[in-house]
């Protein structure tokens, strides 16, 4: 009987290993992938050489999870945020496992923020602030603001934050760009509740500019306040000089909200690259950089640009 038992025991642990190999990355199809992961191949392939470092230690042990399956695994739930079990279920795994895995990655990779996200450097300045002149000849441009809500199932613990002004229960993340729609900085940590300009005022990236005010600008939408180093429209334009400058202030702001457009089209991948407005056929020339030592507020920094760049 002792025997039976201990043979029942190893098939039993032997079909709890084999299950713990998730379906490999080779194995889906590039249909398969979008439809499950919200990635295609190639993106998974980086996303796992971006935290192979971290994890790879971790699949050194016997009958471990290689990288590629903890990727999948959390891109999973990321794609669909249901219970442990059922990605557990669907990806052939325990839910002990897909729990350990998704807080792995997580941390994997949030531990790569800074790397990943950056405001430009000194050589690229020149290029950020060139493309954004571009887009509506706002001078000295190197990124634009504005928050957007991502949905998620009602929090056991304090839900009533995580109620937007719609009613719904969200995340209200923070992201600046370039006008390349690539992410320089973002904030994601808090519920929905809180309003944009909170968010900025306590981030690191306020305490930053406020601190070291650079010689260039971020624009925000009307929420934001109005700082040396944050251009917001004029409330009502009173001169064709202020109209000018809100026109070419939304034309240059756009480009975070498009960034913000192709994030949540993710679940529609893959995008089309047509998205992008189509560059004119003669490059605007750039004018010499505003001073900002012509006031050191808000209001007047504005003002020097409309003097300078918007009276014709």
């Amino acid at each position: 009987m002792a025997g039976i038992v201990h043979r029942y025991r190893r098939r039993r642990n032997c079909q709890r290993v084999d299950a713990e190999h998730a379906k490999p990355l080779e194995q889906y199809t590039s249909e398969e992938l979008y439809a499950r992961f919200r990635f295609g191949r190639d993106d998974i392939k980086y996303i796992a050489d971006l935290i192979r470092p971290t994890l790879q230690h971790q699949t050194q042990r016997s009958h471990a999870l290689s990288v590629e399956e903890q990727c999948l695994i959390t891109l999973r739930f990321y794609a669909c945020g249901t219970f442990y079990q059922v990605i557990g279920d669907n990806m052939g795994v325990r839910k002990t496992t897909v729990s350990n895995v998704v807080k792995a990655m997580s941390v994997a990779l949030g531990s790569l923020i800074n790397q990943l996200f950056y405001f430009p450097k000194d050589d690229q300045t020149a290029q950020t602030k060139h493309k954004f002149f571009q887009m509506g000849n706002m001078p000295s441009t190197i990124g634009a603001i504005d928050c957007t809500h991502v949905h998620i199932q009602a929090p056991y613990e304090m839900e009533w934050e995580y109620v937007n002004r719609k009613g719904r229960h969200s995340i209200n993340i923070q992201l600046v760009g370039n006008a390349n729609l690539i992410i320089t900085n973002c904030v994601v940590k808090w519920p929905g509740s809180i309003h944009d300009a909170r968010i900025l005022r306590e981030s690191a990236l306020y305490r930053a500019l406020q601190s070291h005010r650079p010689n260039d600008i971020i624009l925000g939408d009307s929420v934001y306040p109005l700082l040396p180093w944050l251009m917001t429209p004029f409330p009502v334009a009173n001169t064709p000089e202020e109209s000018r400058f809100n026109s070419s202030h939304c034309k240059t702001r756009c480009a975070i909200e498009r960034l913000n457009g192709v994030l949540k089209r993710r679940r529609h991948v893959p995008l089309d690259d047509n998205f992008d407005e189509l560059e004119p056929d003669v490059e605007p020339e750039q004018p010499p950089m505003f001073l900002h030592n012509e006031g050191h507020t808000g209001h007047a920094i504005r003002d020097a640009i409309v003097r300078n760049y918007f009276c014709y």
